[in-house]
């Protein structure tokens, strides 16, 4: 065998390049010996032949558990240094998962439900004690996915009196199901010659499972919880979310519309004082609603006042930012055009906690309560789709123009509704 040139290019600690016969390196992540004999639970593996790819996942992956354990880390099963176990077994693939660009260019939200899966299912505890993520992706067929599917769609919980009820969660066991058959996907495309146990399962037993979406709608908030929340929040001093609330319930829009895109300029500018500036991040599409009828009075008149009362204290910017400190926006941006609303979400929880309300309602309860107010308010369907800038060939006729008119009008029509059935806005 003639061994190919030697390579002059640097290697991570405890890898090592071996000649192949087709004249190329091949490379290899190896446990020393004396960790080895120190009960150290990292694995030696191969790293393949590709160089950037090869020291990629030494440092990435095989690396930072022989680190943690060197140190006395005891890394969860949900841990980020997934090289504590042996390749091959199902926490092997959540983690070439993780390091696969695919995964990575996934939005935080994106992540942290594949993660929810990857623990739910990965933690599984067996009855021989072990958990599913350290068997062998060999040991792991379709019988025993579906199994699993069943056992973990009830859970018991404790209700306020102390009872235990079951209750099912069909969306979170869905969503770990896909989780799974995505990351078996990409791992076995990642090593396609890879062989664990003589080979790798050409059936990926997450797929094809005959998963049923739940019937469980985003809940729909009240005007009076909507109230409510408001009221909390501004005694809490988050008064911003409470302004928040009010617009994705009268101008239905999106929280990434309100926190990220909604900024000082867009409301009442210089030459549009009696408009304001409504982007839809997810439709690209830009709208102008107006602020005033054609008597002159405000269609608005809450959220107007706060929104007037923000701008006379702020040159530009985002328009709604945090309460406290150097005001820093709601969201934050790991990646460009990707805003993280976490913060904002267990900030609003608190406040629907602290105000008593229903637990399952979160910041998007108020956009479908304004939804929900359209109807109740027997808007017509253009009146509807005017409100919502939704252009929808299954909401409405395929070429049906709005006008500002039909906003105004569908506007007063929502505030006589409210105040009919008791609730004065003025």
């Amino acid at each position: 065998m003639t061994k190919p040139p030697r390579s002059a290019l640097p290697l991570p600690r405890y890898v090592e390049r071996k000649p192949l016969r087709a004249g190329a390196w091949a490379y290899f992540f190896h446990v020393p010996s004396w960790a080895k004999k120190d009960g150290c639970l990292v694995q030696s593996a191969p790293l393949g032949t590709d160089y950037e790819e090869a020291v990629k996942r030494a440092e990435e992956i095989f690396l930072p558990a022989f680190d943690e354990w060197r140190t006395g880390g005891a890394p969860s099963p949900s841990s980020k240094s997934p090289a504590v176990i042996k390749t091959g077994t199902l926490d092997w693939m959540f983690a070439e998962y993780r390091v696969d660009r695919r995964y990575k260019k996934l939005s935080p939200k994106q992540k942290r439900n594949h993660e929810v899966g990857f623990k739910l299912v990965g933690g599984y505890v067996l009855k021989d004690g072990t958990r599913l993520g350290q068997k062998s992706l060999s040991a792991i067929d379709t019988g025993i996915a579906d199994d699993l599917y069943e056992k973990l769609l009830v859970v018991k919980v404790t209700d306020e009196r102390g009872n235990t009820v079951e209750r099912e969660r069909k969306t979170t066991v869905n969503h770990a199901m896909k989780s799974c058959r995505r990351a078996w996907f990409i791992c076995a495309r990642r090593h396609p010659k890879m062989v664990v146990d003589g080979s790798i399962p050409m059936v990926n037993p997450f797929a094809k499972m005959g998963l049923e979406s739940s019937d469980r709608e985003t809940p729909t908030a009240t005007y009076e919880e909507l109230v409510a929340f408001r009221t909390k929040a501004v005694a809490l001093g988050l008064s911003s979310l409470a302004t928040a609330a009010l617009i994705g319930w009268e101008w239905l829009q999106r929280e990434k519309d309100i926190f990220a895109a909604f900024t000082v300029d867009h409301y009442r500018p210089k030459d549009m004082l009696r408009m304001v500036r409504v982007v839809d991040e997810k439709t690209d599409n830009i709208s102008w609603i107006p602020l005033f009828d054609d008597a002159g009075a405000p269609l608005y008149p809450e959220l107007m006042a706060e929104l007037d009362a923000i701008k006379r204290e702020r040159i530009g910017g985002l328009m709604l930012v945090r309460d406290w400190g150097s005001r820093l926006p709601w969201p934050t941006w790991p990646k460009p055009e990707e805003p993280d609303f976490t913060h904002m979400s267990r900030k609003v929880k608190e406040v629907i906690r602290a105000a008593g309300l229903r637990d399952e309602l979160s910041f998007r309860s108020f956009r479908h309560g304004g939804f929900t107010e359209t109807g109740d308010a027997e808007l017509t369907d253009r009146e509807i789709m005017a409100q919502g800038r939704h252009t929808s060939p299954k909401v409405l006729p395929k070429y049906v123009k709005r006008t500002t008119k039909q906003i105004a009008t569908g506007t007063k029509k929502r505030r006589a509704a409210r105040t009919k059935d008791g609730h004065l806005s003025e």
